[in-house]
C-alpha cells in the first residue's frame, strides 16, 4: 500500500481508501445499495486497516447516519487509536424535512458537524467535504462555515465532492482572498468507462495541487467482471437494483473485454485491472473502495499488486479516451508548437 499526500497538505493517506456506503442499509436506495450491519462492519474496517488502509470515507446521508454510526463503532469497537486512521465525512443532502436541514448553509454545515462528531464517536473530523453545490447558498458562506470548524478544532480539513472546475476555482480564489480553510481534495465520479473529469476538472487539479478522490471506481460495478454484452450478471450485483452512475456502456463494455485479457495474463480480476488503471493515474490521490462481504474487498486490495505496462495503459486508452470536443482540440491545435518548445528546453535541461 502507497501512501500520497492529499493536495497541498502534509497529511498522507492510503491509495485505496475504505468506503461505508454499504454500511447500515435503511430504505430506499440505501438498502439497494447495501445493508451491511455492525458485525460485519467491523469485519470490512479490520480487513482494510490490516491491509494498509488508513483512510475510511463516509457521509451524513448515507443511510440516513446510520453510516456514521457503524463507522465509528466498529473504530471502537477494533479499538484502534484514533491517530492511526483519517475519517472523512460530507454534509450537504437532507437530514430531515425541514428547508434548513440540507444544504450548505452555514445554519446546516455547522448543526450537522456537531451531529456526525457525535455518531462516529470522534472528537475531530479529519476531513469534512461539502457533498455537492447548493445553488441556495453563496460559496463565502459555505467556505466561512467550514474555517470556522476548522478555527475551532472540529475539522482538521476541507473538501468539496461532485463540483464544476470553475466552482471549485471560484471557491479557491475566495479562500485565498479571506484567508479561509482551503479546500484540500475533490471527491468525484472517475472510471475507465467515464473518464469526463478529464475534460476540465484534471487540468485544475493539476494547476491547483487539489488531491482527487475517486467514488464508484468499478462505476457501480458495471466493471466487476460480472457484467458482459447482453447485461447479463452471474451475482447480485448492484447495478440490477440501483443503475448508477450512468455509463456509456458500449465504451464500457470495450474496456472490459481488453481488462478481462490483461487480467488472464496477470492473474488479475476484471475489477482489480479497473483498479490499478485509476491507481496509474497521476492525478489521483486515493481510490474509494467499498464491499458487501470481506472477499470483495480482498480482490479490490489486490489492485495494488497489480503493474500495468505501458502496452497495458495504451490498449486501455485506445477504447476509452474521450473523443475530442471544443475548446480542447482549438488548444491543442494553438499550442502546440509552444508545447513542444517547452518539451524541448526541458530535455536539454
Amino acid at each position: 500500500m502507497r501512501y500520497n499526500s492529499l493536495g497541498q497538505t502534509g497529511l498522507f493517506v492510503s491509495e485505496l481508501c475504505l468506503g461505508t456506503m454499504t454500511f447500515g442499509g435503511g430504505e430506499g436506495m440505501w438498502r439497494a445499495i447495501g445493508a451491511v450491519q455492525q458485525k460485519d462492519a467491523d469485519d470490512l474496517v479490520k480487513t482494510a486497516l490490516d491491509n494498509g488502509i488508513n483512510f475510511i470515507d463516509t457521509a451524513n446521508v448515507y443511510a440516513e447516519g446510520l453510516s456514521e454510526q457503524i463507522t465509528g463503532q466498529a473504530l471502537k469497537n477494533l479499538g484502534i487509536k484514533r491517530d492511526e486512521v483519517v475519517v472523512a465525512t460530507k454534509v450537504l443532502g437532507p437530514m430531515g424535512e425541514g428547508p434548513n436541514q440540507r444544504g450548505a448553509s452555514r445554519f446546516h454545515i455547522l448543526d450537522q458537524a456537531k451531529e456526525s462528531l457525535k455518531r462516529l464517536q470522534l472528537d475531530h473530523i479529519d476531513l469534512y467535504q461539502i457533498h455537492g453545490f447548493d445553488p441556495a447558498t453563496p460559496i463565502e458562506e459555505t467556505l466561512e462555515a467550514l474555517d470556522t470548524l476548522v478555527r475551532h478544532g472540529h475539522v482538521r480539513y476541507v473538501g468539496v465532492s461532485n463540483w464544476a472546475a470553475w466552482q471549485i476555482e471560484k471557491a479557491l480564489g475566495i479562500s485565498e482572498r479571506k484567508n479561509l480553510a482551503r479546500f484540500a481534495s475533490l471527491q468525484a465520479y472517475y472510471t475507465v468507462a467515464g473518464r469526463d473529469l478529464e475534460r476540465e476538472i484534471v487540468p485544475m487539479l493539476r494547476a491547483e495541487d487539489v488531491g482527487l478522490m475517486v467514488w464508484s471506481p468499478l462505476a457501480g460495478g458495471l466493471l466487476s467482471g460480472k457484467y458482459d454484452r447482453d447485461n447479463q450478471t452471474t451475482g447480485d450485483g448492484r447495478r440490477v437494483n440501483f443503475d448508477f452512475p450512468p455509463v456509456d456502456r458500449e465504451r464500457a463494455f470495450d474496456a472490459i473485454d481488453v481488462m478481462r485479457r490483461i487480467g488472464e495474463e496477470k492473474n488479475a480480476s476484471v475489477a482489480q485491472v479497473a483498479l490499478a488503471w485509476l491507481l496509474h493515474q497521476p492525478v489521483v490521490t486515493s481510490v474509494i473502495v467499498g464491499a458487501k462481504r470481506v472477499d470483495q474487498l480482498s480482490d479490490n486490495l489486490g489492485a495494488v499488486e497489480v503493474e500495468l505496462s505501458e502496452d497495458d495503459l495504451s490498449a486501455i486508452n485506445a477504447v476509452t479516451e474521450l473523443p475530442p470536443e471544443y475548446p480542447g482540440w482549438m488548444l491543442e491545435r494553438q499550442s502546440g508548437y509552444r508545447a513542444d518548445l517547452l518539451a524541448s528546453s526541458r530535455r536539454t535541461e
